[in-house]
């Protein structure tokens, strides 16, 4: 109708326009709000109610999962807002810069694994006691079992440098 008032949004979103709004199945929505990432409440019929702004953490939600964060450590940086508000861009900037850190540290691992698939990975395993890459002598035997040059907190030391 020509002239007729545009309906204001509601205030108030139910767990299904949330989904839909969010691209998410109603099912993860439960999820989040049981992990504690994000909020409602009750109407009096008892159905949920969420805050239009739930969409914005959500978005949040999704792109720190995407970049590999695991959901404690952004439930963690979203607890810490003050009153639990919904994150503003400069909250953004500064829980990415944090999150950037453990992506690099990540991406350097996977780069030492991808560039060693191809070669003696210095895994440690049982089958090969020698490897004169990586392994001479099986020294890697003393630092304990498994991939020790694949540990996330393994740092090679200057003789396993020398063989990268």
């Amino acid at each position: 109708m020509a002239g007729s008032p545009t309906p204001k949004p509601a205030r108030e979103l139910s767990v299904g326009q949330v989904a839909e709004r969010a691209g998410l199945a109603v099912s993860a929505i439960h999820f989040y709000e049981t992990k504690g990432l994000i909020s409602s409440r009750r109407n009096a019929g008892n159905q949920r109610r969420f805050k239009r702004e739930v969409l914005r953490r959500l978005a949040v939600i999704k792109v720190a999962q995407r970049a590999g964060v695991s959901l404690e450590v952004i439930r963690q940086a979203l607890a810490a807002l003050p009153e639990r508000r919904t994150p503003t861009a400069e909250d953004w900037r500064r829980l990415s810069e944090g999150w950037k850190r453990d992506l690099d540290a990540r991406i350097e691992r996977l780069t030492r694994l991808r560039d060693d698939l191809s070669a003696c990975i210095g895994c440690g395993c049982l089958s090969i006691e020698h490897c004169p890459l990586r392994n001479p002598e099986d020294e890697l035997a003393a630092r304990g079992p498994g991939p020790r040059l694949l540990e996330p907190n393994a740092e090679p030391d200057a003789e396993d440098r020398e063989h990268s």
